[in-house]
């Protein structure tokens, strides 16, 4: 009893500060928790099951925020039971404003990317769901976090972007007016095909496609057919959808011999 009383003693401040190091992360999840449930709630009072894209992109941000900021004063508590730590706290505010700047410095891009994120989840030029186009490259919005954005590329590769460079460039937001999405599919003829019957194909399977020819070159012709979809989400599946079905149709009436479908 006297051992383990003398080693509590004389590693108190160690046992303190990983009591509130472990303390700290357990609340930060129990609130992040909390906020998630309460998100939820509201969901299903007011806005019939399904949060807007702008409510979710705001809701995330704020969760994160409010769980960094738990992790910092937790990790602040835990840091301030040595007294090493306090004599440098000490001397560090004494300089603050030389500390300031070169912390500043060191940290600019992370705190350049932090401010990026918290602009974009408040004017929201994208918002999670959207369909995006940056630098070539299209893909839906998969998260939006304080320092990096997260978009899933038409070939499933996620394509993350640091919050600052989104800020600074140009984004072609497709749905950020209308959720619908338009589906294009091509399909490649040889120039003697009969064309007319290629298009009438599709064109006359569902209202709404549109069909015609889209480029001549002296390898073939290729033609195109577009629809729309409800959402980012859908476009990979009906376009698949649509691909098969004129493809499967060319088949049965003797056009696809040479056909190939993009």
């Amino acid at each position: 009893m006297y051992t383990a009383a003398s080693f509590v003693e004389e590693n108190s401040n160690w046992i303190t500060a990983i009591v509130t190091v472990v303390l700290t992360f357990v609340i930060a999840q129990l609130v992040d928790r909390a906020l998630e449930r309460r998100g939820q709630q509201v969901t299903e009072r007011v806005a019939g099951g399904e949060l807007s894209p702008v409510a979710t992109t705001r809701l995330q941000l704020i969760r994160r925020l409010v769980f960094a900021l738990i992790l910092v004063i937790g990790l602040a508590l835990a840091a301030w039971q040595f007294d090493s730590v306090k004599r440098v706290a000490t001397a560090v505010l004494a300089s603050s404003a030389v500390l300031g700047l070169v912390v500043g410095f060191a940290a600019r891009a992370t705190l350049a990317n932090t401010i990026a994120g918290i602009l974009l989840a408040i004017t929201q030029p994208i918002r999670i769901g959207d369909l995006v186009t940056f630098e070539d490259r299209t893909g839906e919005v998969e998260d939006v976090r304080l320092s990096y954005t997260y978009i899933r590329l038409d070939d499933g590769h996620r394509l993350i972007v640091p919050n600052e460079r989104l800020a600074q460039g140009s984004i072609e937001n497709h749905t950020i007016r209308d959720p619908r999405v338009q589906v294009e599919v091509s399909v490649w003829l040889p120039p003697s095909a009969d064309l007319d019957r290629a298009v009438e194909l599709i064109a006359s399977e569902e209202e709404g496609i549109n069909a015609g020819v889209a480029e001549v070159d002296k390898e073939g012709v290729r033609l195109s057919a577009t629809t729309w979809t409800t959402s980012a989400a859908e476009r990979g599946r009906v376009g698949e959808e649509l691909r098969r079905r004129w493809l499967r149709n060319l088949r049965e009436h003797g056009l696809s011999s040479e056909a190939a479908a993009s």
